[in-house]
């Protein structure tokens, strides 16, 4: 009988100073002794986020009027304003018989995000959100505007569970799940903002969403899902945005990217390595320790084959721990073992932390690793990074409003 276990994926002989996600605490950690310490639990919220209209589809949304006493009808209307005109207010919604306006959003347009501080970066093109939730939780959102295209990172949890070292969401741990109406708001928000200019340009169409906020969505799958068809479906269901336009980020949960790839939604997968050995991923991804580089490698491929889109291969260069032009040799030895075309490597370059292990690549050094996987074949860019004067990663700014809050009380 053949063994199934998983091959270990195992690094060459180190060449070159190598600096371990061990030699210092996490980023963010309160005591030198901390560990991270990986959770797949998620914790009983307090309370229920009030129902939305984004919660339900078509068919929910006029059983809840018509048990509410209000004619079920009116749900497309009100859908379409919501998914079409990005508004819950309301005065603009000049089509509804004023004496049921009221009625009609208070029962399916509850507020669910306060806006606690926007802050503009890159010449006003990026602004950074920081949501307050219904129990007083806080995550972020970025909307980041490019030439071709103007995209909202959004959080799908408060906090995250995975423990990541590197990460400030990840030392914060999971405080709980976000509703998917709590994702598809900041999504509304963003529309609207960017349909009003609010981004340097001038008015612009938010065309690209990407599941690279706070969170890990695997995590939140239940509310993932709904939240793709929202993203996804017509108006009255949805906005109607290409599901070639969203990406889906994930540190390596197989089992559901394997369910994801059934789900009938050709969204980009995007892999968070970072590390191509399980010998330092370990330490670096934490879930590593429960499916190996090999493991989810092989799930992504399945991804491709099972939808046609290429997955990317996200990669933060961190200076010394895995900026090894070796590794990047490695990395691309792993991809073209399991075919060709099918993967598309993004390094990323580190927002610099003085005095911190965790900074990024010296140029050359990234350059050597991105000339190092194109010469083996692998379509590579890096990505441009945004808002790193206003604590651009996720879970910064929500952490420093936390500090300042704590220094005035």
């Amino acid at each position: 009988m053949a063994d199934s276990r998983p091959v270990s994926i195992a690094a060459p002989r180190r060449r070159g100073r190598q600096v371990l996600p061990t030699d210092q605490p996490p980023e963010g950690a309160t005591s030198p002794d901390a560990k991270p310490r990986l959770s797949f639990a998620v914790p009983v919220a307090k309370g229920k986020a009030p129902r939305h209209l984004a919660d339900l589809d078509l068919a929910g949304r006029k059983q809840a009027l018509k048990e509410a006493g209000l004619p079920a009808f009116r749900a497309d209307q009100l859908s379409r304003h919501y998914f079409t005109h990005f508004t819950r207010n309301p005065a603009d919604m000049t089509d509804l018989p004023a004496s049921q306006r009221t009625a009609l959003c208070d029962e399916l347009l509850p507020d669910l995000l306060s806006q606690v501080r926007a802050l503009k970066a890159d010449q006003g093109k990026t602004i950074k959100y920081l949501w307050e939730l219904f129990d007083g939780v806080r995550v972020e959102s970025v909307l980041m505007r490019y030439k071709d295209r103007t995209t909202l990172c959004v959080s799908s949890e408060a906090g995250c569970g995975m423990a990541c070292p590197f990460c400030a969401t990840g030392q914060m741990g999971l405080t709980r799940n976000l509703s998917t109406a709590e994702i598809i708001e900041q999504v509304r928000q963003a529309a609207a903002a960017s349909r009003d200019g609010e981004l340097a340009g001038g008015p612009a169409r938010l065309s690209n969403i990407v599941f690279m906020g706070m969170g890990e969505p695997m995590v939140n799958y239940k509310n993932l899902i709904p939240a793709l068809h929202r993203l996804t479906q017509s108006a009255p269901e949805g906005f109607g945005i290409s599901a070639r336009n969203i990406t889906v980020s994930t540190v390596g949960l197989v089992p559901l990217i394997k369910k994801l790839a059934t789900e009938g939604m050709p969204v980009t997968l995007a892999v968070s390595l970072h590390a191509p050995d399980d010998e330092l991923r370990d330490d670096l991804i934490p879930v590593n320790s429960r499916w190996k580089v090999g493991q989810l490698l092989d799930a992504a491929h399945e991804y491709f084959e099972a939808t046609g889109r290429r997955v990317s291969i996200e990669y933060a260069l961190i200076e010394d721990m895995n900026d090894h032009a070796w590794r990047a040799q490695l990395l691309a030895d792993e991809l073209n073992k399991r075919g060709h075309g099918w993967a598309h490597v993004n390094p990323i370059p580190l927002n610099p932390t003085p005095g911190s292990i965790w900074t990024c690549s010296r140029p050359q050094v990234q350059q050597e690793f991105v000339n190092t996987l194109r010469r083996a074949g692998i379509t590579t860019t890096v990505r441009d990074t945004r808002g790193s004067d206003i604590d651009g990663a996720c879970g910064q700014l929500a952490a420093e409003v936390l500090q300042q809050e704590r220094r005035l009380s």
